[in-house]
């Protein structure tokens, strides 16, 4: 039974959900690389890697092939490299929108009125006990 097209949207997706396996993603884009290269860059205990390429492979986003004593790796299709392309571009809109939004809160004036900064009413504070009802 095939799953429908958003749960393995959905399954693409989670694939992409580790720091890792973009940067391996990333790497790839120039071309073919061996084990012994992504390691050198990346930085982490081998398993880490190995395991993080066995998933990459699992999903169809890499392939790897034998050249004499090296395992190489490679993206499985240039699609891959767009689907990265295209994350690094909603990122930057989105960033952008946050920064413009960051710099409008840091730059605008505050409303007028008691809630505004420096403008808060300020609770009376007495060292006497609250007054009982009744009493």
């Amino acid at each position: 039974m095939s799953v429908p097209l958003y749960q393995a949207k959905a399954e693409l997706f989670r694939t992409l959900g580790h720091p890792v396996r973009i940067r391996v993603l990333e790497l790839l884009q120039d071309g073919p690389k061996p084990v012994r290269d992504l390691l050198a860059v990346i930085e982490v205990e081998p398993s880490n890697l190995s395991q993080q390429l066995a998933v990459l492979r699992r999903a169809g986003m890499v392939t790897s092939y034998r050249d004499g004593p090296l395992v190489m790796y490679s993206l499985s299709t240039p699609d891959v490299a767009d689907l990265l392309a295209a994350g690094r571009r909603i990122l930057g809109t989105v960033l952008t929108d946050r920064d413009a939004l960051l710099d409008e809160l840091r730059t605008a004036p505050d409303p007028p009125g008691p809630v505004a900064a420096g403008n808060r009413p300020r609770a009376h504070v007495t060292n006497s006990p609250p007054a009982r009802p009744g009493r």
